[in-house]
């Protein structure tokens, strides 16, 4: 009742406000200013509708996650699989471990402790064919230099879970350095890199260990929605900043006649 009231009351204040702010003015925007506004403009568009992308690929990717999740696992073979179709599916694969091109994944982080990913190729039983499981986390050694143990079982095993697609864009802290062996320590967990250096076939995708499987670390996976409402508020920081500058233009165009 009372803001029904006062509504128009403070209607007609904004209004009184902006004639006497314009009052003895006149419009006379600068062309410069308006090009220099909308150029500002349009690039935290662009800036805001990237981050709103990037919101939109984590909550697709959870969504779909927690639509596949719950599925009867797949067997995985030697035959290989489609990467797309296999997407966040819950696998189960019969297998040894090789850790002869076993490798760490560098700069993970669990609790605030740095650590690596251990990547462990799996020999798929009664083929040539290996897929790459990612066993979970490790912390890292007092000194850096030092590489922790990894202890690997023997024999044949049965794994179980999750098919994911690594990606295929990374931000690399400088250059990898080139050696005429195995490295054992990477930065990101390139599957195509892996491939084009092994000597067999290699599955499209990666197991990532359930946590109640064999032969794993420590398996906290992060959800692919982790932290997504920071991309929509970068979002609409931008999109208010686009605003910001062609209101600052529209303001500075009241001149005095």
């Amino acid at each position: 009742m009372n803001s029904t009231a006062h509504s128009p009351n403070i209607v007609g204040r904004l209004c009184a406000g902006a004639k006497a702010a314009t009052s003895g003015r006149r419009f006379r925007p600068s062309v410069w200013g308006g090009a220099l506004a909308l150029i500002v403009a349009a690039g935290c568009i662009q800036l805001g509708n990237w981050q709103h992308a990037k919101f939109d690929r984590k909550q697709t990717a959870q969504d779909l996650l927690d639509s596949r999740g719950t599925d009867a696992p797949l067997k995985l073979g030697a035959s290989p699989v489609d990467a797309e179709t296999l997407r966040f599916r819950p696998v189960v694969v019969r297998g040894q471990f090789e850790t002869d091109r076993q490798f760490l994944v560098d700069n993970r982080v669990h609790r605030e402790q740095a650590g690596y990913h251990v990547i462990t190729p799996l020999r798929i039983e009664g083929s040539d064919m290996r897929i790459l499981v990612n066993r979970g986390w490790i912390p890292a050694s007092a000194r850096h230099a030092d590489l922790p143990e990894v202890t690997t079982p023997a024999g044949p095993l049965e794994l179980r879970g999750i098919a994911v697609v690594p990606g295929s864009r990374f931000f690399t802290l400088g250059t990898e350095a080139a050696s005429p062996g195995w490295q054992p320590v990477w930065q990101n967990l390139d599957l195509a890199r892996f491939s084009g250096q092994a000597p067999y076939p290699v599955q499209p995708v990666i197991l990532q260990l359930a946590a109640s499987s064999q032969a794993g670390f420590v398996r906290e996976w992060p959800r692919p929605d982790q932290r997504a409402e920071r991309h929509l508020s970068y979002a609409w920081q931008w999109y208010g900043f686009a605003a910001s500058a062609l209101l600052i233009w529209f303001a500075l165009g009241w001149r005095r006649a």
